[in-house]
C-alpha cells in the first residue's frame, strides 16, 4: 500500500507519542509496593526515598568493580542476577587476587525485611552491609576513603549522584544510601507459589506439590517461616563444623558460647537457583540437603531444639517436598531486566 505524505505525518506523531510516553515512564517515581499479606518492611524508606535515578545509581554500583581496590571485583561478581544473586561457581566467595573467603555468598533476595546480614548478623543495617566486602581483605580490599576518591574523579559517576541527589559531590552517606536502593528493592514474590496462595485464576498445586506444601509446613516452617521463607533467627542445623574453615558462626560476633555454630537462617525463595547450600556451600543439590536433615543431623548443645526430634520422610515424601519447594522459584525475578547488568556501565 502507497503511503501518503500525510500518513506519514500521522505515522510520525505517533511514533513521538509511543517516545514521550517512553520517556514519562521512565522518568515516574518508583513505588515501593508491600506484597499483599506480608509483614511490614524492617528498612525505612522514608529516610532513602526511593526514586528511578537513585535505583538506576545503586545499579551502576553493584555492577561496578570500581568498588574494589584494583577494579577487578564488583558486588556481582558473587551475587548474579541470573542465580538469585548467589554464586553458583563456587562453594566458597572469591574475592581479589583469586583470594578464597570462608562463606558461600547468600542469595540477596527481600533485604528490606531483614534485621540483620551476612551468615552471622555481623551487620544490621541495609545502607551499612556494603561496608563489610568493600574493606574485607579477601573480598574487594578497598576503603570507603579510596572508594570515594575514585567516585568523585569519575565524571559519569559525578554526573550519576547529582541526577540522583541534586549534588555531585560523592560521600558514603549518599553511596550507601544509593546501593540500598537498589538491593533494598530485589523483591522476589511472584513464584507459582505466591499465585496460588493470591488465588489467582487457573494456578494450583499439583498432587504433589500440594502434599509437600504439607509435609513443609510439619517439618520446615518453623524456621522457613512463610511469607519470606526464613525467620531471620539464627540456628545450629546439625551441620558438622568443616574441620578447614572452624567457622563458629554467630559466637565470632557475640563471643557467646551460646551462639556456637548458627548462621542465619537463609530464605528458601528460588531455592533451584541458589545453590550450593549452607553457610559452606558444601551441599550442591537439594537431595542432598533433605538427606542431611533426615539422617545427617549432628547432636550438639547448641542444636536447634525443632531438630532433636529426627524428621523422618519416605521416598515418596521427599519428591512431594521437592515438590513444593520448587514452587517457590520466581522466574519473573530471576530474569527481571532491571535487576541485571546495565546497558549502559561502560558509558
Amino acid at each position: 500500500m502507497k503511503i501518503s505524505k500525510g500518513n506519514n505525518f500521522v505515522l510520525g506523531m505517533i511514533i513521538i507519542l509511543i517516545f514521550s510516553a517512553f520517556i514519562l515512564t521512565k522518568e515516574e517515581k518508583l513505588k515501593f509496593e508491600i506484597p499483599k499479606g506480608w509483614p511490614k518492611p524492617n528498612y525505612d524508606l522514608k529516610t532513602n526515598p526511593l526514586t528511578q535515578e537513585g535505583f538506576e545509581l545503586g545499579r551502576e554500583l553493584f555492577y561496578d568493580p570500581i568498588l574494589s581496590s584494583d577494579s577487578s571485583i564488583s558486588c556481582s561478581s558473587c551475587h548474579l542476577s541470573y542465580t538469585s544473586f548467589a554464586h553458583t561457581d563456587h562453594r566458597l566467595s572469591h574475592g581479589i587476587n583469586g583470594l578464597i573467603g570462608t562463606r558461600n555468598s547468600p542469595a540477596l533476595i527481600n533485604l528490606a525485611w531483614n534485621t540483620s546480614f551476612m551468615w552471622d548478623g555481623g551487620v544490621n543495617n541495609l545502607e551499612s552491609q556494603p561496608i563489610n566486602p568493600i574493606t574485607s581483605k579477601i573480598e574487594m580490599n578497598s576503603s570507603l576513603t579510596d572508594v570515594v576518591k575514585k567516585l568523585n574523579a569519575s565524571a559519569k559517576y559525578r554526573k550519576l549522584f547529582f541526577t540522583a541527589f541534586k549534588d555531585s559531590v560523592v560521600n558514603t552517606q549518599k553511596l550507601f544510601r544509593a546501593m540500598a536502593l537498589f538491593t533494598g528493592n530485589l523483591i522476589s514474590c511472584n513464584s507459582k507459589y505466591d499465585s496460588v496462595m493470591r488465588k489467582e485464576k487457573n494456578v494450583q498445586f499439583t498432587s504433589a506439590e500440594a502434599k509437600g506444601y504439607i509435609l513443609f509446613k510439619k517439618n520446615c516452617s518453623s524456621c522457613h517461616t512463610e511469607p519470606l521463607f526464613t525467620n531471620g533467627l539464627f540456628e545450629n542445623n546439625g551441620l558438622g563444623m568443616d574441620t578447614a574453615l572452624k567457622d563458629l558462626g554467630r559466637m565470632r560476633i557475640t563471643s557467646l558460647s551460646k551462639d556456637s555454630l548458627k548462621f542465619k537462617v537463609p530464605t528458601l525463595r528460588n531455592i533451584e537457583f541458589s545453590f550450593p547450600y549452607m553457610h559452606d556451600g558444601r551441599f550442591k543439590r537439594l537431595s542432598e540437603v533433605l538427606k542431611h536433615y533426615t539422617t545427617g543431623v549432628q547432636k550438639s548443645k547448641t542444636l536447634s531444639p525443632i531438630l532433636d526430634k529426627p524428621i523422618v520422610l519416605t521416598s515418596d515424601e521427599r519428591v512431594d517436598l521437592m515438590a513444593f519447594l520448587l514452587t517457590l522459584s520466581d522466574k519473573a525475578f530471576i530474569y527481571n531486566a532491571n535487576y541485571a547488568f546495565p546497558k549502559n556501565n561502560n558509558k
